[in-house]
Order: structure tokens, then C-alpha cells, then sequence
């Protein structure tokens, strides 16, 4: 039941390709997620409002479950959000569930964990139709030592040395819970990053170490010292940012 006072919140599952944007939040410098998001919903209920995010996506980020919430004085059935939103957001995004919670739903604070994809596509030569959301390799990967260097990444650790310098968080302890390299030489390669929290370019970091042991840039068995010396200049360079997609956020409840 809502409880007196409380503000039902809409809940909502999107997909999208994020090629265009600028990332998920609102920035002066370009058209991001979050504006057209915030754009469409105010057009269904006449009044600006103003969503939270389970994860602000970067430039060029693509994601397949991410989740915003809203809190509305009056919500609209959940169809309403889905087939409303759609039918005026940019065809690159859309709403693929809806549903109102009524007990203060938050999709950032509520969080317990969330998975990401990073697609690499291991080719001899460039494939223009999936340019936007794999990075394309041309040298050979060895996908079994990349394998071997993630094992040392899983559990709760301090990931400075794969965090942005930029980066906000007070401090880089995280817990990865699953980090799997899937695939073959020659051929498509997937990473899978799953974490209760993630600090910025902490995936793309990873990957882009683990390409370098891949191509024999990078001993498999230095990455657990890497991790231990915290230096973030000593790892790999940032993967880009059109494998990446943020499949699933979790929620204890």
C-alpha cells in the first residue's frame, strides 16, 4: 500500500543505442540520454520532471537494461509510459518496460549490483556493420590468456589502478563478482563485468588490459601485482566506448 504522503514512483526500463549522445546526463555540449528521456516523459505529463539514473553511461555507450525512475504525483498506467514515451522519443532509444512503485523507489540508491557487456570483434579486416557497437581488433587475441588474466580481478579489491582520473568516487574499492572472457581468436570476444558498483571507465580499463595481454603485450600473470600497485599508469589504455553496454541493474527487493 502507499503509505500517506508518499510520491508513487514510475520505474522504467530502457534500451538504447548511445552512438549519437553525449552519455547519459545532461551536459551543454550535446544532446545526452537524459534529455530526451526527461523531454518525453514531460510531454506525457505536462509538467517538467526530472529522472535518476541507475548508471550514468558514457559517450557512446550503449545499454539494454537501464533503469530510471521518477517520482510522479499522478502516474499513468505503466502501458502508457511504453507506448507514450515511444511513440515520441528518438528511434535509437525506447522504453522497454514500465511499472509504478509505490514506496520511494530510487534507481541509483537501490542498486545492488549491475552487469555490463563488452563486445570485441577479432577480425583481419575492418566490418563496417558493426562498427558501432564492437571494437574491432585486426591482430590476432590469444583468448585463453586473456581468460587467465581476469581471475585475479574477481572478488573485492582496490581497482585504482583501472579507475578514471577524473573520477569522482571516494575511493576504488569494489566487489567484482563475475569478470568472464567468452569467444575465440578470429572471431567475436565478450567480456562480462558484474559488480555492485563500478567506478568510472572500470570495465573499459579492464578491457583494454586484457586486449594487451591478449596480444602478448602483457604477461597473463601481471595482473594481479597490477591491481595490488594501484596505478592506473601502468595499466592498459581505455577500451572505446562502443562494445560496452549496460545489460542489467539488480535489485535486492
Amino acid at each position: 500500500m502507499l503509505a500517506f504522503g508518499a510520491v508513487p514512483v514510475a520505474k522504467l526500463i530502457l534500451e538504447y543505442d548511445g552512438t549519437a549522445y553525449v552519455g547519459w546526463q545532461l551536459q551543454r555540449n550535446g544532446p545526452s540520454i537524459q534529455g530526451e528521456v526527461e523531454r518525453a516523459l514531460s510531454r506525457l505529463h505536462k509538467t517538467a520532471l526530472r529522472v535518476t539514473a541507475a548508471g550514468r553511461t558514457d559517450a557512446g555507450v550503449h545499454a539494454l537494461g537501464q533503469v530510471v525512475s521518477v517520482p510522479v504525483e499522478r502516474p499513468l498506467p505503466p502501458v502508457a509510459y511504453v507506448k507514450g514515451m515511444n511513440a515520441v522519443l528518438p528511434a535509437d532509444i525506447a522504453v522497454r518496460e514500465a511499472s509504478v512503485v509505490p514506496d520511494g523507489f530510487d534507481a541509483r540508491r537501490d542498486a545492488s549490483g549491475k552487469r555490463y557487456r563488452y563486445r570485441i570483434e577479432n577480425l583481419a579486416t575492418r566490418a563496417p556493420l558493426s562498427r558501432r557497437f564492437a571494437w574491432q581488433v585486426f591482430r590476432p587475441l590469444d583468448v585463453e590468456a586473456m581468460r587467465a588474466a581476469a581471475r585475479p580481478l574477481v572478488g573485492r579489491h582496490d581497482f585504482a589502478a583501472f579507475q578514471a582520473s577524473d573520477c569522482e568516487a571516494r575511493h576504488a574499492v569494489r566487489d567484482l563478482r563475475r569478470l568472464e572472457v567468452d569467444g575465440r581468436q578470429g572471431g567475436g570476444i565478450e567480456v562480462v563485468a558484474e559488480a555492485t558498483a563500478f567506478v568510472k571507465h572500470m570495465v573499459r580499463n579492464i578491457v583494454g588490459t586484457l586486449v594487451e595481454v591478449g596480444l602478448g603485450a602483457r604477461p597473463p600473470d601481471s595482473l594481479a601485482a597490477l591491481l595490488a600497485g594501484r596505478d592506473r599508469t601502468l595499466a592498459g589504455p581505455t577500451a572505446p566506448p562502443q562494445g560496452l553496454c549496460l545489460e542489467r541493474v539488480f535489485y535486492e527487493r
